[in-house]
């Protein structure tokens, strides 16, 4: 071949040698491969499970809703003008919910009382969807005394179709099994199961009482091509300061969607960051492939070959094998939601059938594509601008050359890298934060693998050989120092931050719920039976600490000015501002509160309403003292003054409200006490069971049960992260295989000289051990003070927690790290052991 026919050397010549050389052995690619296949399959199936759920909340709104639109509202029911209203609309259903207990037969070993969710339906629930039995039929209508039970009080009570139920002083007889409630995701978070009674049983009952805590549902099935959007704007219209929450069938499900969304992101992100971890491994393997074809690429350059010969040659090789991860990460991603639908069924709000998602996978092949872009050009960049000198001299001589052109490319694709996961993020703040921190650990990192290198070939030699092998090891040509220091210190770094978070989370439960937890909650005490109430507790446990407070509901609909229903978007800090919170009045600073700004108002005083606000929902608003905050409470609209600002401890399980009124303000309204009792665990069940006697619309909520719930949902949600936070560490073992892969040819030619001059195995081995173990122990004290931080931000900064580790659980992740870095490194070099000096150096 002359110079001129290699220079007429096209894509169809290419990739016949680029074919013939694939066939020949797909050995050194298999490192590319597995990365990027790793990668795009954790993008993929993240992104499709998160489409698939969120589409099929969208998609079965109407049901989930039971209706086309909805309107709530807390602690009143429509008047007459309001309800004619809403029938114009179209075919109207009445739900009420509220919290009641449940008196069962006393078989068994049952419970004396169970909380459950009663709700109140009439003969027109659902509109949509069908409310079905486990008997196999369909809900028609209830009479005033039947009741229709969910399978866990069923089995918490020892009840069967036939038994009666006793709420407070009304008896219900058991008519079936509820199967499916269609309304249930939309419904939200419930304290209890579920019973099921008409709006006469429900007033039977005794639950809706002045002041007592229920909510109002009014579904709405409207008139043929009728507009929900347009149809709740005319009603925010109407009805400005009703205090109304206003659902559509196209947001059926926000708190649930809103969830899904932002658990998809976040795990996007850590797909994402295990994908660029894996990016390295491309690297390393595009590396260590084309060390393997050094003689190759230098033959074809004695030859004649150009460099642009080179690129295209061994770029379509690359470039093949990338497109079939690619693709096998999508096939595979796009498949895995069906094996997690299946397993995870029962913590899901809906259950998604199989579809195909075609933007998540879109994205994730792009990332796939990127990445391997971004990290396999420069490898490639480096063999094809050598010369055929500097390749045959590639095991005794580093050159790291990269041409501009290549950086442009480099650069270019991680900015589209970049600009991809900030366009399709949620939250684009949280994501470039994400983004950032990541760039700033590899580029920390990367600083810190060049340093050990040049400080390893910079200080005294040794005198003991195998320490003077060691550290030769880490900076000779083919050292792969950087890359493994990236590797294993991002990989440690997440094992450690992992493991301070769960336990300084663990440790928060642990510490705070014995200290500052009640015992019970009871809700819907008549507000004229306090002292009652009290002397009731004392009576039976003398040493309760009760904290009683009066309970309401409002929503805020107007601050600084500003009405709340025309703002296009709620911030996301603003929770407080989505539909109904808990207000309550004190003439006292009230228990777990801290005053920041302004004064108290007196205990006497009884001018123009005044109001005390959360100091992180003041900041949120941008509200000080002094500024006007509107509140619509039973339908009315409160304007009151800012009087001062709290600092909350919302990580107690007592009374927390972001908002607190003077007594004036709110005192003739209709409203129930809340109340907590902190007590000796013997005296609950007697306590509860002189309760319920005494106050039959009271509910009592075990705390014990709400936080088992609360450590349920953190234990699956840490479940999920760490699933996918391995991928980031199986990503790392996958860069440390790589690295070692790359350095093998190296290390190939080092132990058959060592051989020659007269070394056994075992001291070629100890070397590599002793390199191994020093590069464990440096990146062990580096991930400790880079996960350490990370952890602490977590913690503190975002959860506002305490700082409380288990330095043990750390400690000993970073000691099963380091061993492991040592095992897979020496495991690594057992092939080079065996090399033969003859057929080693022939192969050179």
């Amino acid at each position: 071949m002359t110079r001129a026919q290699a220079g007429e050397l096209g894509w169809g010549s290419s990739w016949r040698i680029a074919r013939r050389d694939l066939h020949s052995g797909f050995r050194g690619l298999r490192l590319l491969f597995l990365c990027l296949w790793l990668g795009v399959t954790t993008l993929a199936a993240i992104g499709s499970l998160t489409a698939a759920i969120t589409g099929e909340l969208s998609a079965r709104g109407r049901t989930l809703l039971g209706g086309d639109i909805e309107v709530a509202m807390t602690q009143r029911q429509a008047s007459a003008s309001e309800h004619a209203a809403l029938a114009a609309l179209g075919q109207v259903s009445d739900t009420i919910r509220t919290r009641a207990m449940a008196r069962g037969p006393g078989r068994g070993n049952a419970p004396d009382a169970v909380l459950t969710e009663l709700k109140g339906v009439d003969g027109g629930y659902p509109l949509y969807g069908a409310l079905t039995l486990e008997s196999g039929g369909a809900y028609r209508s209830l009479a005033p005394d039947a009741v229709l039970i969910d399978r866990a009080l069923a089995e918490r009570l020892l009840v069967r179709p036939g038994d009666t139920l006793r709420y407070g002083e009304a008896s219900f007889h058991v008519v079936g099994i509820i199967a499916d409630e269609p309304d249930r995701v939309s419904e939200g978070f419930t304290l209890g199961p579920v019973a099921i009674v008409s709006l006469e049983g429900l007033k039977r009952a005794g639950s809706i009482q002045p002041g007592a805590l229920y909510k109002t549902k009014y579904r709405v099935r409207l008139n043929a091509g009728a507009d929900p959007d347009k149809v709740i704007d005319r009603l925010k219209a109407r009805f400005p300061s009703a205090g109304w929450e206003y659902k559509d069938r196209n947001r059926a499900a926000p708190g649930a969607s809103r969830f899904f969304e932002r658990m998809g992101q976040f795990l996007s992100l850590i797909g994402l960051a295990a994908l660029v971890i894996a990016g390295i491994g491309v690297s390393n393997g595009v590396s260590s492939y084309l060390a393997l074809k050094r003689n190759s690429i230098a033959t074809l350059k004695i030859l004649g070959a150009t460099s642009g010969d080179i690129a295209r040659i061994y770029l379509l090789q690359i470039g093949a094998v990338a497109l079939l991860a690619v693709t096998g990460g999508l096939l595979l991603g796009a498949l895995l939601p069906i094996a997690l639908v299946a397993l995870a069924r029962d913590l899901l709000p809906v259950a998604p059938g199989f579809g195909i998602f075609p933007i998540p996978l879109l994205t994730s092949a792009a990332y796939g594509l990127l990445i391997a872009v971004a990290f396999a050009l420069p490898p490639l960049a480096r063999a094809r601008t050598q010369p055929a000198a500097a390749q045959f001299r590639g095991l005794v001589e580093s050159r790291a050359t990269i041409d501009r052109q290549t950086m442009i490319v480099v650069a270019v694709a991680a900015a589209l890298i970049a600009a991809l996961a900030l366009a399709t993020a949620r939250d684009t703040l949280f994501a470039g934060m994400v983004l950032g921190s990541v760039a700033a650990v590899l580029l920390l990192l990367l600083a810190i693998g060049s340093a050990i290198r040049r400080l390893a070939a910079r200080m005294p030699r040794p005198r003991r050989p195998l320490w003077r092998l060691a550290l030769a090891n880490l900076h000779r040509p083919g050292a792969q120092t950087v890359a493994l220091v990236i590797a294993l210190g991002l990989a440690l770094t997440l094992f450690v931050t992992l493991a301070a978070i769960q336990t300084s989370l663990s440790a928060e439960i642990s510490r705070t719920v014995p200290q500052k937890a009640p015992n019970q909650i009871i809700l819907d005490i008549p507000s004229e039976g306090r002292s009652r109430f009290a002397d009731m507790v004392r009576a039976i446990a003398p040493e309760a600490r009760l904290n009683v407070v009066p309970s309401l509901r409002g929503t805020i609909t107007a601050y600084g000015g500003k009405r709340v229903s025309d703002l296009k978007v709620i911030p996301d800090d603003a929770w407080f501002l989505r539909g109904e919170r808990g207000v309550t009045y004190s003439d006292v600073l009230p228990q777990g509160s801290e005053l920041t700004a302004g004064r108290w108002w007196p205990s006497s005083y009884s001018g123009p309403p005044l109001v005390s606000l959360d100091q992180q929902a003041a900041k949120v608003l941008a509200l000080q003292v002094g500024d006007p905050i509107t509140v619509s409470v039973l339908g009315r609209e409160i304007e009151a003054r800012i009087a001062s600002l709290r600092k909350v401890n919302w990580d107690t399980m007592g009374f927390n409200y972001v908002l607190v009124f003077s007594p004036s303000a709110l005192a003739s309204a209709p409203h129930s006490l809340t109340a907590t009792i902190d007590m000796d665990v013997r005296h609950e069940g007697a306590v509860s069971r002189a309760l319920l006697a005494a106050f039959p619309s009271a509910s009592i909520i075990a705390v014990s049960d709400v936080i088992g719930q609360v450590r349920n949902v953190l234990d699956q949600m840490a479940t999920a992260i760490l699933l996918s936070a391995s991928v980031a560490i199986l990503a790392g073992i996958a860069v440390l295989i790589g690295a070692i892969a790359a350095s093998r040819q190296a290390r190939s030619y080092d132990s058959v000289i060592l051989k020659m001059l007269g070394a056994t195995r075992w001291q070629i081995l100890g070397a590599q051990a002793l390199e191994y173990a020093l590069l464990s122990a440096l990146l062990a004290i580096l991930a400790f003070g880079l996960g350490i931080a990370a952890a602490s931000y977590v913690i503190i900064d975002l959860f506002d927690f305490d700082w409380a580790p288990d330095w043990l659980v750390v400690l000993g992740t970073l000691a099963v790290g380091s061993v492991l870095t040592l095992g897979i490194g020496m495991l690594g070099s057992l092939p080079v052991l065996s090399a033969r000096p003859a057929q080693a150096l022939r192969r050179l």
